[in-house]
């Protein structure tokens, strides 16, 4: 029997999604923007924004899916996979109540702490902002500084950083913010492991970095991400034995605690003197982690979400074994000032044999504008790092004028750079 599987979101992430499972189910998606992407490989697309849980699961219903995958955390916040599962829609990700592992970074810290769960940071929680701006004053080291709630990953300032410690007190006094988190602040290199979780079952996949940073040379404000990149087997350059192996007796704790949890678990680790520490969790793929994940993933990924949805044992996960590396192309001024409403032309043909996922553009009368976040992405694949960071780099001939790309991520001088730090902090 053929699948029908809804798809929730415009983004690159999702676009990964759509093309991960296209050829293996009748596909419908809906999004409030018009990823061109994803569009052309569903059967249906529906403009519905993506936090209306009750359009959502109507849509759903509609046209008959048997499951539902959901991209964004905002989604996931409205409560769209508890709306999807009330009417029926089996959906691969978690109900609201536990999409607070992401949703509500306070409530992540403190359910680590209940729950034992290994790699979290000395942190404390303010609703009071000048009590927090105390507490920097009073601690006698750096901090990361973090609302407790979604931000779209621009939101953490980290004091001796990207801020100093006056400049973190300004921030949140001059903010709105509810409560915040304030928390030991984590040296090292940061990786992530995503993690495939239904019925008590983890199944891991390789590790990506990704790049926050604006600017070559990890410059600049924070973004949702410039580009990741992954190696040919699990793990990552800078990374030693052992090293993955931690991060996923994490991910297997929470899971652990969380025995009705299902859909993705991203973690995102930073690699200390000590081992891998937990920064954050996300309770979806990663975007722009999702494009490395899934274009080497051998594994139908329709089997892993029917094999969720029926109560089996998740199947164990096949790689190709290349390495991935991934660009973002953004709007001029992006994060800060984006160039939102300009129109784009991206010429699929010339990005060759890398992958190119659209991400937040939105199409009208077969145009392309930009909106305030990326734009799209090129990928590329092969037996080494520097393979698919070459054949990425060939792509970006797609990129046309208006927007800006990190072309860095991926080159030797950088992933070099990423071994010395490693080995500087250990040694």
């Amino acid at each position: 029997m053929t699948e029908t599987v809804l798809l929730v979101g415009g983004g690159g992430r999702e676009h990964a999604i759509a093309r991960a499972v296209a050829d293996d189910c009748a596909l419908y998606a809906c999004a409030s923007v018009r990823n061109p992407g994803i569009r052309r490989l569903a059967e249906g697309f529906e403009t519905i924004d993506e936090t209306d849980a009750a359009a959502v699961a109507d849509y759903a219903t509609a046209v008959g899916a048997d499951l539902a995958v959901i991209g964004p955390e905002s989604a996931l916040e409205a409560g769209v996979a508890d709306a999807l599962d009330d009417a029926g829609v089996y959906a691969f990700g978690p109900r609201a109540e536990e999409a607070r592992l992401e949703t509500d970074k306070a409530y992540q810290r403190e359910f680590m702490e209940e729950h034992a769960i290994p790699g979290c940071p000395d942190y404390a929680v303010f609703d009071d902002m000048t009590a927090a701006c105390e507490y920097i004053d009073e601690y006698g080291g750096d901090l990361a500084v973090k609302p407790a709630g979604l931000t779209g990953g621009k939101g953490v300032k980290v004091i001796g950083d990207q801020v100093t410690a006056e400049e973190a007190k300004a921030y949140l006094r001059d903010s709105d913010y509810d409560r915040v988190v304030l928390e030991e602040r984590l040296v090292g290199e940061e990786f992530t492991i995503q993690a495939f979780v239904a019925n008590g079952d983890v199944r891991t996949t390789p590790a990506v970095q990704d790049h926050k940073r604006a600017y070559e040379g990890d410059e600049g404000p924070n973004t949702g991400g410039m580009g990741s990149y992954s190696d040919t087997g699990l793990s990552l350059p800078f990374m030693r034995e052992g090293d993955y192996e931690a991060a996923v007796d994490v991910l297997e704790a929470v899971v652990d605690a969380l025995p009705d949890y299902k859909g993705v678990l991203y973690g995102q680790f930073m690699l200390t003197d000590e081992g891998p520490k937990v920064v954050e969790f996300n309770a979806r793929f990663g975007d722009p982690e999702a494009m490395n994940t899934l274009p080497v993933l051998d594994t139908p990924f329709v089997d892993v979400l029917a094999a969720a949805r029926d109560g089996e044992p998740l199947p164990e996960l096949a790689f190709s074994g290349e390495a991935t590396v991934c660009k973002y192309a953004v709007p001029d001024g992006y994060p800060t000032d984006p160039d939102a409403g300009a129109e784009i032309a991206v010429d699929e043909e010339s990005a060759g044999d890398a992958l190119l996922y659209y991400a937040s553009v939105d199409e009208r009368d077969g145009r392309l504008y930009t909106t305030t976040s990326r734009a799209f992405a090129v990928v590329g694949r092969g037996d080494s790092i520097a393979a698919a960071e070459a054949q990425a780099e060939d792509a970006l001939a797609a990129a046309g004028d208006r927007v800006r790309i990190r072309h860095d991520i991926g080159k030797e001088g950088l992933l070099d750079r990423r071994v010395e730090h490693m080995d500087r902090i250990r040694d």
